[in-house]
Order: C-alpha cells, then structure tokens, then sequence
C-alpha cells in the first residue's frame, strides 16, 4: 500500500495565567459547552470518556452544507494529550503539550497535520489555520483564566 502525503504541519503556542495542573485538567475536560468557549458555532457530543481516552463528535453547517468530525482524544497525564480526527472534509492529527513558565503561567504547544479526507475541500493556507486554531485558544484562554480565578486550582471546568 503506497503512503500517503502527510500534509503540512501547523504549530500554534498560547500562553495562560494558571497552573499546568489546572490548564491540563481544564483542557482536557472536553464538554458539549466547548463551542461557546471558543466562540464558535458547532455542536458537540461526548460519546465516551475514561481516564485515558475521550472520544466526541463535532457538527456544524457551513456555506457548503454539514460539517462533521470525530476526534479520538488520548489522554497522556500531567502534560499531554494526543487527538486524531476524521470528518467530513479533513483529517487532523494534533498533539498538545504544556510547559510550566515563570509566575504560575503554562504554555500550550500544538502541532497538526491536516489532509483533505472523505468529500475533502481545498485546506485554508497554512497561516490562516493557525491565526484560526491560535484565535480559538485565545477564546479557550479567556475562559480558562476565568474559571481559575473562580474556582483556584480546585477543579477544571464546571
């Protein structure tokens, strides 16, 4: 079976104002509320969660009809975790690392592979999807340092 192109990679960084304990948990603590998090329009189910793995679906519309993806999440304590997707127009490969900074701060490495998949479009340039992902995570930020000013280092999300 001859290889497949792997498709560019991405690399997006975000900086927040808490804990790595507390980043990984929220992170990681995949929830149908994620869309308003991010300030996107998707709906999200949770079809199965343990302790190392979370398996959700995406659906949303665009000017092209449903988009639909099902990431599998594996979860790789205190640090990292890993996701494979597959949908409707791509397949994503992400994986997520978090370095502990100075002065209670955390920062989030991402890198992704993306290739069309299924009935595919054309993918957006390489800088435009990472100013997206990098936008989402300045969203997931703003609610990320939030909640820890809520809650401290009690718990992830609510």
């Amino acid at each position: 079976m001859p290889k497949r192109w792997p498709g560019p990679r991405y690399e997006v960084r975000a900086t927040f104002r808490a804990p790595l304990d507390f980043v990984y948990r929220w992170c990681t603590d995949y929830t149908p509320k994620d869309a308003r998090y991010e300030r996107d329009e998707y709906d999200r189910r949770i079809l199965r969660r343990s302790l190392r793995e979370v398996i959700y679906e995406d659906l949303s519309s665009s000017k092209e009809g449903w988009v639909w993806s099902r990431h599998v999440v594996r979860l790789l304590p205190p640090n990292r975790w890993h996701s494979d997707s597959v949908g409707s127009h791509r397949a994503v490969s992400l994986d997520y690392r978090l370095s502990r900074l100075p002065g209670n701060r955390t920062r989030l490495t991402l890198k992704a592979r993306r290739r069309p998949y299924g009935i595919g479009t054309k993918n957006p340039p390489k800088t435009q999807w990472e100013r997206y992902v990098a936008k989402s995570w300045k969203n997931f930020g703003q609610a990320l340092e939030r909640e820890y000013k809520r809650v401290g280092s009690k718990r992830g999300r609510s």
